[in-house]
């Protein structure tokens, strides 16, 4: 996965604006992650999911508290403000990461499909590392930015069926 912001340190929820209370359009940041529709069930689950943890792992602010069950029991936060998982074709997932990639403010967490066709991590480093950008090919983006900004990039794109 290729993880990249415009500007890394802007990306993220300051403590004063997150509100577990408030509904998720509320939040001033959007959280979506667009998958190539064509792909399978199980390769699709797999870009998204690596993706979220990416973005998990680089936005700030993105999770909510630990949820305690009624027998004490711990369930780990989940984004408070939520996210959405859109579906698009190829061409349309490269354009959508362009456009996020060059949107100021706006974190990109992407997967290219070579993470899927190697089984080593320096494998799929070095067929990227060969490939130019533009040549790359995406299995999904993960795109946190400013609501309006990530509505503009994502248009109205589907749900994930």
């Amino acid at each position: 996965m290729l993880a990249e912001t415009t500007e890394a340190a802007a990306v993220g929820f300051a403590a004063d604006e997150i509100d577990q209370d408030a509904p998720t359009r509320a939040a001033r940041l959007k959280w979506v992650v667009v998958v190539d529709g064509s792909l399978p069930a199980g390769r699709a689950v797999n870009a998204a999911i690596c993706v979220a943890a990416a973005t998990s792992d680089a936005v700030g602010g993105m999770l909510g508290d630990t949820a305690v069950d009624a027998d004490g029991a711990a369930h780990p936060g989940l984004p408070w403000a939520g996210c959405s998982v859109l579906a698009a074709d190829s061409a349309t997932l490269r354009a959508v990461r362009a456009k996020a990639a060059a949107s100021e403010g706006t974190f990109v967490a992407d997967m290219p499909a070579a993470a899927q066709h190697t089984r080593v991590y320096s494998e799929y480093l070095d067929s990227v590392g060969e490939t130019a950008g533009d040549a790359l090919d995406y299995y999904a983006v993960s795109i946190v930015g400013p609501r309006n900004r990530v509505d503009k990039i994502v248009k109205k794109l589907p749900l994930l069926p």
